[in-house]
C-alpha cells in the first residue's frame, strides 16, 4: 500500500495520545496516521537565526514526523502575517480586521516554496500527499514545479469565503489557479463547496466538468465535501479513563447541585465568546430565578497572542466576564468561571460529561468538533443538551441540536432556559441522533473516504457528499 504523506502548519502530532487540547485536528490526524505508513511533515514551531532547509525525522506515539526549523522573518510574515493576519479574518468573513501588506504574501509564498523543496526529495513514487489549511494553499503548485506528479490531496479546516468578499484580498485569482494543481479539494460542508465553486464559475469563468469536477485555468479539479469527526472510541475511553472519571467526579461534586453549562474554544474572534457571554448575561436578566441555580465554565486557552486583535479580545472578555459575575454573583456563586488555559483530552471528556449545556456558538467555523466531544461525553440515560450555532460547519449534520444564531442575545438566552428545562425524554432522543452523526462521521471514516477519492484516478473521482442523518 502506498504511503500517506500528511503536510500542515504545524506538526503537533502528541506524545501522548490521551493528551489533547481543545482544538481536534491534531488527534484526528494523528489517528490517521496511525492506520498508514507515512510521515506528517511542517513547521516544527521553532525559530532560528538562519533558514538552513534541514529536516528532523522522529517518532511521536507511532508517527513518524519531518520537523522543518523556520527564521524570525519567515514566521512573522507567512505566519503571523498572512496566514493570521490576512487569510485567517478573511476567510471568516471579517475583512474589516484582514491586513492586506505585500510582505505578508511575498512571505506566504516563500515558505511554502521552501516547504516544497525540503518535502519533494522524501517523496516516493507511490505516495499519496494530503494537504492541509489556507498556511499551504501554494504548495501543490510549488511540488509540481518541482517535477513531482504524484496524487495530492488538499483539505481546507476553515471555511472558504464568499466570492464577493474574496475578492478584496490582493491576487485572489492567483491563490485560487494556484489550487488546481491538486488533483482532490476537500470541504467540511457543502455550503463550502458551493462558493468555492461559485468563485471559479463566476469570477475565473471555469465550469464543471459534469463529474463533480471543476475545470478552470486549463486544469481540472475534483471537489467533495468530507465531514470530518473525532476517534469516537479514543474518546469514549478517554472519558472513561481514571483520570476522566475523576474529573467527571470533581466537576459534579463543585457544581453543588447546580446545572453547569460549559464552553471549551481557543480564543478567537471567530468563535463568538463576547456575544456567548452577552447572551448568557441576557438569561440572568430574563430568569431571575434561575440566578444561582446555573453556572457556566468557559475555558479558553490563549492562542496567538503576539496579534493585536487577540489580544485585544482577551482584554474585552476579561472586562466582561467580570462584570457579569459583579452585576449578578453573590457570597457563594460565580456566574461565570473564566480559565485560559489548556486540559487533557480526557479531562475534557470528564468537564463535558458533567455539563448539563454545551455551549459551541461560533459566528463561523468550518467545523467545530468540540460540538462532537460533547455529544460523545455525555451519558445515555441522563444526556445534557448542545446548543450550536447554525454558522459552525457541524450544524449541516446536527440538526438535532438547539441550533442558534450567536448574534442574537435574545435567541441564546431562550435556548439556555429551553436547554435547562428540556425532559429527560426529548434529551435522551436529541442525543440519540447526534450520537448517530457523531459515529457516522468518525474519524476514520473520514480518513478513508478522503484518501479513497484521492486514490482514483482523474477519470473515477467523484465528488463525495456525506449522506448520514442531519
Amino acid at each position: 500500500m502506498s504511503r500517506l504523506i500528511v503536510v500542515s502548519n504545524r506538526v503537533s502530532a502528541p506524545t501522548d495520545p490521551a493528551a489533547g487540547s481543545a482544538g481536534g485536528l491534531a488527534m484526528a490526524l494523528s489517528a490517521a496516521l496511525r492506520k498508514y505508513d507515512g510521515l506528517w511533515f511542517g513547521w516544527s514551531g521553532e525559530t532560528i537565526e538562519h533558514y538552513t532547509g534541514e529536516v528532523k525525522i522522529e517518532d511521536r506515539a507511532g508517527v513518524t514526523v519531518g520537523l522543518v526549523d523556520l527564521e524570525a522573518q519567515d514566521v512573522d510574515e507567512y505566519y503571523n502575517g498572512y496566514a493570521n493576519k490576512t487569510l485567517w479574518p478573511l476567510f471568516h468573513h471579517r475583512i474589516d480586521l484582514a491586513q492586506y501588506e505585500r510582505s505578508y504574501g511575498e512571505g506566504y509564498e516563500r515558505v511554502n516554496r521552501r516547504f516544497a523543496e525540503v518535502l519533494a526529495p522524501l517523496i516516493q513514487p507511490d505516495d499519496m500527499i494530503w494537504i492541509h489549511d489556507y498556511h499551504m494553499i501554494p504548495m501543490a503548485r510549488d511540488l509540481r514545479r518541482l517535477g513531482i506528479r504524484n496524487r495530492i490531496g488538499f483539505f481546507l479546516h476553515t471555511p472558504w469565503p464568499a466570492r464577493q468578499l474574496l475578492v478584496t484580498l490582493p491576487h485572489h485569482r492567483r491563490l485560487v489557479e494556484s489550487m488546481f494543481d491538486f488533483d482532490l479539494i476537500g470541504f467540511h460542508t457543502q455550503e463550502w463547496s458551493d462558493l468555492f465553486t461559485d468563485y471559479v464559475v463566476s469570477e475565473a469563468q471555469g465550469e464543471l466538468d459534469g463529474t463533480g469536477g471543476l475545470e478552470c485555468f486549463g486544469r481540472k479539479v475534483q471537489t467533495g465535501v468530507f465531514p470530518i469527526g473525532i476517534d469516537v472510541d479514543g474518546f469514549l475511553a478517554a472519558r472513561n479513563s481514571t483520570l476522566g472519571a475523576r474529573t467527571y467526579d470533581r466537576m459534579a461534586a463543585s457544581s453543588a447541585f447546580r446545572s453547569m453549562m460549559v464552553g471549551v474554544d481557543r480564543l478567537d474572534y471567530s468563535k463568538g465568546l463576547e456575544e456567548r457571554l452577552l447572551g448568557y448575561e441576557q438569561f440572568l436578566q430574563d430568569n431571575a430565578s434561575m440566578r444561582g441555580e446555573v453556572f457556566l465554565l468557559q475555558v479558553t486557552p490563549i492562542s496567538r497572542d503576539d496579534v493585536d486583535s487577540y489580544q485585544d479580545i482577551r482584554a474585552r472578555l476579561d472586562a466582561l466576564a467580570g462584570r457579569i459575575n459583579g452585576a449578578f454573583g453573590d457570597m457563594d456563586w460565580q456566574p461565570i468561571r473564566y480559565l485560559n488555559r489548556t486540559y487533557r483530552r480526557d479531562q475534557l471528556a470528564g468537564i463535558y460529561r458533567a455539563a448539563r449545556v454545551g455551549l459551541v456558538t461560533p459566528l463561523r467555523d468550518g467545523m467545530n468538533l468540540v460540538a462532537k466531544e460533547y455529544v460523545c461525553a455525555q451519558n445515555p440515560e441522563d444526556p445534557g443538551v448542545l446548543i450550536l450555532s447554525r454558522f459552525a460547519g457541524a450544524a449541516e449534520q446536527m440538526g438535532e441540536a438547539l441550533l442558534v444564531n450567536p448574534y442574537s442575545r435574545e435567541e441564546l438566552s431562550d435556548a439556555i432556559q429551553k436547554a435547562l428545562t428540556m425532559p429527560l425524554a426529548e434529551r435522551i432522543r436529541k442525543w440519540e441522533a447526534l450520537m448517530e452523526v457523531v459515529r457516522a462521521t468518525d474519524v476514520g471514516i473520514w480518513r478513508d473516504d478522503f484518501v479513497r477519492a484521492l486514490r482514483a484516478d482523474d477519470t473515477t473521482a467523484q465528488s463525495t457528499q456525506w449522506a448520514g442523518a442531519a
